[in-house]
């Protein structure tokens, strides 16, 4: 919930909040590992040692300007092809398997959207999201780690918490980097790089991070 919360735009008015929160969350029995807390220990004293104003230009430059450095999670898969409906599409049944539809004019691939998924619902659906855009995880951490940014640590904790990668996955890793996200592709085909999962309902509500509602 930490990497959600802090990985999402640094808006003045719930920075403050944030900071707090996630600092209050990094100690104590429930406390992430130590390494992880470190991490993002990190990037909460940088982020106050900045201030709203110098992160929030930070993070358009490197979220918004930035091929390597994209939070949306079907970028690195299918990038900005003809494909990206269907990838969306693929997230958006996901979420409602786990129970849940956004609420919030945000694309279901966002990062922190899946980590808030992760988060509160404990569902195995957020960990396929996860683990099936681990390439796409790896080269947002390498990007972000070449850029210099304080958003490197936030995705580090993540990317630990994931299993393993294996040499195949390191190997696209390494590809993916050289190459960058797709531009486009011949034809149009049904599959997708990764798996989708069936519709359940009910549908509660997932709306931008810290902000998730589950249906009474």
């Amino acid at each position: 919930m930490a990497a959600s919360l802090l990985l999402d735009y640094p808006d003045e008015d719930r920075l403050g909040t944030y900071l707090t929160a996630t600092s209050a969350a990094l100690t104590g029995p429930q406390a992430p590992p130590a390494a992880l807390a470190a991490l993002i220990g990190e990037f909460v004293a940088t982020a106050r040692a900045w201030g709203a104003r110098r992160l929030a230009e930070h993070y358009v430059e490197t979220f918004d300007r930035r091929r390597r450095c994209c939070l949306y999670l079907t970028y690195y898969t299918v990038g900005d092809t003809r494909h990206r409906g269907a990838a969306l599409l693929a997230f958006k049944q996901a979420l409602a398997a786990a129970g849940y539809e956004m609420a919030a004019d945000e694309l279901p691939d966002y990062l922190p959207v899946v980590l808030e998924l992760s988060a509160r619902s404990g569902d195995e659906v957020a960990d396929v999201l996860l683990s099936s855009h681990r390439e796409g995880i790896e080269v947002l951490r390498a990007a972000l780690v070449d850029a210099g940014s304080p958003y490197a640590g936030l995705v580090e904790a993540v990317s630990a918490t994931l299993p393993r990668i294996d040499e195949a996955t390191a190997e696209r890793v390494r590809a993916l980097v050289a190459a960058g996200p797709p531009t486009e592709t011949v034809g149009v085909t049904d599959t997708l790089p990764f798996p989708s999962l069936p519709v359940h309902n009910p549908l509660p509500t997932l709306p931008r991070p810290v902000t998730l509602q589950e249906a009474r």
